[in-house]
């Protein structure tokens, strides 16, 4: 079977790159090795949540993705409070300052995978979806790749993109070297009602023992990011519930007053990555597969939502270039991406770095560093911008 472009990863970013591309006039292949879960027929949460950025909301509405969500199940993000470990430094943002609707929605991750899966098996346009499907290896040749599946079946195309993660299979087969190192920390997520009401505030603390987020959800609800070190983690989540919640309103200042849980914590380890290149003749590597980051600044799924929006607009501006597999041509999308990809990376590494450091002198001036920016609103207004596209 031949197709001009095989994505290997179904997950948020490589399954919205094949419904962008499905009534191209490509052939499109999406290969992944498990069944997406079924949304639950019941009315819970998902731990796992992302902030949306305007930019990549407005670009999975352009593929019918976003309007398929259940809307009452997504809230608007219109302030965003960053306080400093010294509990009184602090920076604000404001979506009315700056002179748009939101700074970001808060969508649950099931949902947006359900979505975009529907769209890409429904009628219409050329994809083809191998579910559940195990590459056992890539051959390359000069015109094209062979895609050998694990049950025996042959695929050939023009170009693959890996879009399978942060330990991507892919990068391994095509020899791309990647840098990593583990920040000693566990993401813990879950969710939380709350006494006082959020306001569509998204709240973060940076501490000592790690970064606390809590993210708006409908009905006084809220959603819990603690980027913290794997011991703390792992006390955390052998917490009695109402100890749990005590925790995390003492952390959080009780901003929101008392907390109540909704969904038990759920752990991740966090890592750093960073990929030698972003193409190869005939390969492209997109999402986690292309990069790794800490979630901070909860930008790690915008930055792969935008490697798909360049690197669909790259291939729909190939011109007369028939071979969308050409080097040349994916060298274009390398060059384009690499400057967020860097600056992202960078100013994520460097915060987390700058604090969980028990440098009393880097305390200050940390701290300081927030009090300036929140003092100039051009300054603030140029962090902000990068986020929300």
């Amino acid at each position: 079977m031949k197709f001009d472009i095989i994505v290997i990863g179904g997950g948020l970013v490589g399954a919205s790159l094949a419904v962008a591309l499905k009534n191209s006039g490509l052939n499109i292949a999406l290969l992944e090795s498990r069944t997406p879960a079924p949304l639950p027929t019941d009315t819970s949460w998902d731990s796992r949540v992302y902030a949306i950025s305007p930019g990549s909301a407005k670009f999975l509405q352009q593929i019918n993705v976003w309007q398929a969500l259940d809307l009452a199940r997504i809230t608007p993000v219109h302030k965003m409070s960053v306080l400093g470990d010294d509990n009184h430094s602090q920076i604000d943002f404001s979506a009315y300052e700056l002179g748009i609707s939101e700074l970001a929605f808060i969508a649950e991750n099931r949902q947006l995978q359900t979505a975009v899966w529907n769209e890409l098996k429904s009628a219409g346009g050329n994809a083809e979806v191998f579910c559940p499907a195990q590459c056992s290896n890539l051959v390359w040749h000069d015109s094209h790749v062979d895609v050998q599946l694990a049950d025996g079946r042959l695929l050939q195309t023009a170009l693959v993109i890996g879009a399978d993660g942060v330990n991507s299979w892919v990068r391994k087969q095509a020899d791309i070297e990647a840098s990593r190192h583990p920040y000693q920390q566990i993401g813990l997520v879950a969710n939380f009602s709350a006494e006082r009401s959020h306001r569509n505030t998204a709240h973060q603390w940076f501490k000592r023992d790690g970064i606390l987020a809590l993210l708006p959800l409908p009905n006084k609800q809220v959603s819990m990011v603690w980027s913290t070190r794997e011991e703390h983690a792992n006390q955390l989540r052998e917490l009695p519930e109402d100890e749990l919640c005590q925790q995390v309103a003492e952390a959080s200042n009780y901003t929101l007053g008392k907390l109540q849980l909704v969904t038990a914590p759920v752990g991740f380890p966090l890592n750093f990555v960073q990929v030698e290149k972003l193409v190869a003749p005939r390969l492209v590597l997109i999402g986690d597969a292309a990069h790794g980051i800490h979630p901070l600044a909860g930008q790690g799924v915008n930055l792969g939502l935008r490697d798909s929006r360049e690197l669909v607009t790259t291939l729909l501006a190939r011109g007369l270039q028939t071979d969308c597999g050409d080097y040349q041509l994916l060298r274009r999308y390398e060059r384009a991406r690499k400057e967020d990809i860097l600056a992202m990376a960078l100013v994520t590494d460097n915060l987390q770095k700058l604090f969980n450091n028990n440098n009393p002198t880097l305390a200050r001036l940390r701290n300081l560093g927030l009090e300036i920016t929140n003092r100039f609103p051009l300054l603030k207004n140029r962090l902000i911008q990068h986020s929300i596209s």
